[in-house]
């Protein structure tokens, strides 16, 4: 697989992970991004078996973009402290079928879990078991094939961005688990995570990773 690696130094790794591509093992058994990435540094660097690769967060399966991933145990535990206190800062691009109501919103909805249909249960109102979950999207163009917005997650739930999105009216397009009408192609959802800001866990650098669109005619003509 060609890996497209975003950046990289002895303690991180950044790649832009392809729709189609889970973060880590499944019950599926396919090849995915920790194998993908150790199998990578094994090579580039001549170490013998594995390399060490630990996940930082993750990205839905259908989902494309920048994943960050830790080289070292060190950068791991300091990263996962950044993302537990918020401080790290992740922007999406997604595609909906619907034009929005308003250029810009805040959506607070609270989310609960089918565990047998893998869905996110999405209400308007507190619900026992149902967390709170925050984002804010602004409207940024309409295109052949949907309308793109920007996304900023305020908090960080179980298929947040596309639950709250159809909540809303506005399913992201080929994501029919979610009430779009049909699938893309190759079973991918309009959802990109464009970019994301840290601190670097070692030297404290601001540190600031953009992930390109995937080369797909849905995509195309997307702003920057």
């Amino acid at each position: 697989m060609q890996l497209e690696v975003l950046y990289e130094d002895n303690h991180l790794i950044a790649v832009n992970k392809p729709a189609g591509l889970a973060a880590q093992g499944d019950s599926t058994g396919d090849v995915h991004l920790l194998d993908v990435v150790s199998d990578y540094l094994a090579h580039k660097y001549n170490k013998p078996g594995k390399a060490f690769v630990g996940l930082i967060h993750r990205l839905d399966r259908p989902v494309s973009g920048v994943v960050l991933l830790a080289r070292t145990s060190k950068a791991l535990s300091r990263m996962n402290e950044q993302f537990r206190s918020k401080s790290t800062i992740k922007t999406y691009r997604a595609l909906v079928t619907k034009e929005p109501p308003t250029n810009q919103d805040k959506l607070i909805h609270y989310l609960g879990k089918d565990s047998k249909t893998h869905r996110a249960l999405t209400y308007l109102k507190p619900k026992a078991g149902a967390k709170e979950a925050i984002l804010n999207y602004q409207y940024l163009q309409q295109t052949v094939q949907g309308f793109l917005l920007e996304i900023n997650l305020e908090t960080g739930r179980f298929h947040q961005i596309r639950a709250q999105l159809a909540k809303t009216g506005m399913p992201i397009l080929g994501d029919v688990k979610y009430g779009a009408g049909t699938p893309l192609p190759d079973r991918s959802i309009g959802l990109h995570a464009h970019s994301l800001a840290f601190a670097h866990p070692i030297t404290g650098e601001s540190i600031h990773i953009k992930a390109g669109y995937p080369q797909k005619p849905w995509w195309q003509g997307c702003a920057n």
